[in-house]
């Protein structure tokens, strides 16, 4: 079992920024691959970034230039930067990891508001 716990939502201004935290119960480099996907009422869970235990990153396009995704695997941690936020970056984003057994895990959540 993987628990993950994530910090960091919260409200901010349109083209402000966030940070979004999402420590792991277990050492960084049993999981294959972190990284956060995003929910928004009656929509399907999309993804948002990854990162490899090797560093490879993954965007959306929707978020390409704007986030990024970054690892401290001293402290078992994955980090979301938020920079250029609009209002349509609204919603639920979720923490995810997928071990190198291959089990995927996810966290509670953590909402971004972003007002116009």
């Amino acid at each position: 079992q993987v628990q993950l716990v994530e910090s960091g939502g919260g409200l901010v201004q349109a083209g402000g920024s966030l940070r979004l935290s999402c420590a792991a119960s277990k050492s960084i480099f049993t999981i294959n691959t972190m990284g956060w996907y995003r929910q928004a009422p009656g929509k399907q869970r999309e993804l948002v970034a990854t990162i490899t235990r090797g560093g490879s990153t993954n965007y959306a396009d929707s978020v390409k230039g704007r986030f990024t995704i970054s690892r401290d695997n001293a402290k078992n941690t994955v980090y979301l930067q938020m920079n250029s936020l609009k209002p349509e970056d609204t919603t639920v984003y979720y923490c995810y990891a997928k071990t190198v057994a291959g089990n995927d895990y996810w966290g509670q959540g953590t909402q971004v508001t972003v007002s116009s």
